[in-house]
């Protein structure tokens, strides 16, 4: 069921989502409100993802965007039913009412239930003290869907606070994974390590912070190779090297100490999956805070580079 409400209020949007409800049957076992905050532009592809989530966390998600009409108001849009998992509120605010987009959000929030929240775009400098920002226990952002990819990851390293996260760090659970399970199975001091990635790719620089961290080690990144995203890591100690190299974004060549080269599936993941899996996550993630904690320590350590030479 689908209802669309024009210049209207909170109130009103609470009586369409009762009417929906009740018309539509109602989901239940509802988890948690999820609050998307996108550009018009992003509108579908984050209502798409949003849908795709709502399969597996049954959820309350209120989508909000900014209109472009002159006039002071709020636009919305019921969905609950066969067509909508759980509960899906668009909210399109117009004129100065975009500058209390929290006041409106608050009162539709799930009672005693985690509130998540999602920029799939453009987030602000620091997630935790945004109005809309401060209403989640935990706030998701994706640096690599803004124009500046590896400055947005700086700035999320710079401002992290308790329940952030960001979607570059869910796209290395793969990565992260195959190298663990690598040392595990072939154990090794390594002494030497390196990310190779897309210039722009905001991925590999969080992945050799990691390494570096976990590894203490100094990590060297290769942006210069051919390929798309992260293309490849190598581990070394001595003789004995663990490498993974990547190039078409489905499958990777490893390769171990005494063993043939061989095929691992390593594929990128589309952004509904991204935001499945770290849905299922309603708590803060500590390795992530140490992995940003080491991000800003290697960003602080090449800017001392950088200065040093020009002194």
């Amino acid at each position: 069921m689908i209802i669309n409400l024009t210049d209207t209020g909170t109130a009103a949007v609470q009586q369409a989502m009762s009417t929906a409800r009740r018309n539509s049957g109602g989901p239940s076992g509802l988890v948690f409100t999820l609050v998307v905050v996108a550009e018009l532009a992003e509108y579908d592809r984050a209502l798409a993802a949003c849908l795709e989530a709502g399969r597996e966390h049954p959820s309350r998600i209120l989508l909000v965007t900014n209109g472009r009409a002159r006039t002071d108001r709020l636009d919305a849009t019921v969905r609950a039913g066969e067509d909508a998992p759980g509960e899906i509120v668009s909210l399109k605010f117009h004129g100065a009412l975009q500058q209390h987009r929290d006041s409106v959000v608050l009162p539709l929030l799930l009672p005693d239930l985690p509130v998540i929240v999602w920029w799939p775009g453009r987030s602000p400098k620091a997630p935790g003290q945004d109005p809309v920002g401060r209403l989640g226990t935990r706030r998701i952002t994706d640096a690599m869907g803004d124009p500046d990819p590896l400055g947005a990851l700086e700035v999320r390293a710079r401002n992290y606070c308790d329940g952030d996260t960001d979607l570059t760090w869910t796209r290395l659970t793969r990565w992260r994974g195959l190298l663990a399970a690598a040392l595990d199975a072939y154990p090794m001091d390594v002494t030497r390590a390196s990310v190779s990635a897309a210039p722009d790719n905001a991925a590999g620089t969080l992945l050799a912070a990691w390494l570096s961290d976990r590894l203490d080690i100094p990590v060297t990144l290769d942006r210069q190779q051919p390929g798309i995203g992260i293309t490849g890591v190598s581990l070394s100690s001595g003789e004995d090297t663990i490498t993974v190299v990547r190039t078409d974004g489905n499958l990777a060549k490893f390769s171990a100490p005494g063993l043939p080269q061989r095929l691992v599936a390593l594929p990128r993941r589309d952004l509904n999956t991204l935001l499945a899996e770290e849905l299922r996550r309603l708590s803060d993630d500590p390795v992530y805070a140490e992995a940003m904690s080491a991000l800003v320590r290697r960003l602080d350590r090449a800017a001392e580079r950088t200065q040093g030479r020009r002194a």
